[in-house]
């Protein structure tokens, strides 16, 4: 009886890519300000969207276009290849919100997600990706969201750039600091 013993040594494996931090509304819920959250391990966009387009594709057709708002974005390319195709990057100052990205698709229609900063912690972030993704929620714009964790949990791990001035123009004319603070001190029994 003979064996074989193999002396080639081991070739290293490629490191699985860490999993895109997403979390979506079901499907068939309804449509709402925001239809998910992504919390992004950078603010680079050509290293970030293609992993998040993986997902996205499966779920919602191909994702053909994004827009941002460059408050948070460094540099914004303007086209991002993918695994299989390219999407196309635009950008908008005033019309977007700072902290939420617009995904389009030819053949799906249109999303808006949540960006969570790269730098948040743990524990807030999971609170965004519940509250963007929870279809019974409050209808919250990002920024909204943003400013009543902040409000909430006085976590100084979640990024603010928006003052009760911008805040204005994003929300419809209604302070979204002041509307966070508003229902949680509602909630809290303490309303004004």
């Amino acid at each position: 009886m003979s064996a074989t013993i193999s002396l080639l040594p081991q070739l290293p494996t490629e490191p699985a890519a860490p999993a895109v931090r997403l979390a979506l509304k079901a499907p068939g819920s309804p449509r709402g300000l925001l239809d998910g959250a992504w919390w992004p391990r950078s603010r680079d966009l050509v290293r970030e969207l293609p992993d998040l387009t993986d997902v996205l594709d499966a779920h919602w057709g191909s994702v053909t276009r994004i827009a941002v708002n460059p408050t948070h974005w460094p540099v914004i390319p303007r086209k991002v290849p993918v695994h299989g195709h390219v999407v196309k990057v635009g950008w908008f100052t005033t019309e977007l919100d700072p902290h939420k990205v617009l995904l389009l698709s030819y053949t799906a229609g249109r999303w808006d997600l949540l960006v969570i900063p790269p730098g948040t912690g743990a524990e807030a972030a999971a609170r965004l990706m519940a509250a963007a993704s929870d279809p019974a929620g409050p209808a919250l714009t990002a920024s909204a969201l943003m400013a009543a964790e902040a409000v909430r949990h006085g976590d100084s791990s979640v990024d603010r750039v928006q003052g009760p001035e911008e805040a204005w123009e994003y929300e419809g004319g209604a302070s979204s600091t002041h509307s966070a603070a508003m229902s949680v001190a509602d909630r809290a029994g303490t309303g004004r």
